[in-house]
């Protein structure tokens, strides 16, 4: 039995080749993240200014936005350029061990983004200019 090649269009392949390029960049994204997070914390336990902690919670959900978008991007780019086209091949590769430690990776950067936007974020400095009290939930004791 002959194996059949499956050509790659010319879209997955730029889009597989732009994965590639932001995939490079993950350590490098994550590393931002880290240093937007320690930012923040600092911010955080020295009682900064709401604007200054507000500016500095935007640049952590930034951080991690790009960072997600890294290794989701590296998921796809270990899954290869026939993964774009063929959703087969896609379904196959998701199930190997490199995949997974991206899935898993791009998971974990997505849970964090997504805590701290619900739960990280201090009032915007425009409410607080404008007189109007942020709503807060009352501490479980």
């Amino acid at each position: 039995m002959r194996k059949r090649h499956i050509k790659i269009t010319a879209t997955a392949e730029s889009d597989y080749l732009a994965d590639v390029a932001l995939a490079a960049n993950f350590a490098e994204l994550l590393g931002r993240a880290r240093t937007a997070d320690e930012e923040f914390r600092q911010a955080q336990a020295t009682a900064a200014p709401a604007s200054e902690q507000y500016a500095r919670a935007r640049a952590l959900d930034t951080a991690l936005t790009d960072a997600t978008r890294a290794a989701y991007a590296a998921q796809r780019a270990e899954i290869g350029p026939r993964g774009y086209d063929d959703r087969i091949y896609r379904r196959k590769a998701m199930a190997t061990p490199g995949v997974h430690r991206w899935t898993d990776e791009a998971e974990r950067l997505l849970t964090l983004r997504e805590t701290h936007r619900l739960t990280g974020f201090p009032a915007r400095p425009e409410a607080a200019a404008l007189g109007l009290e942020v709503a807060r939930m009352p501490a479980d004791n």
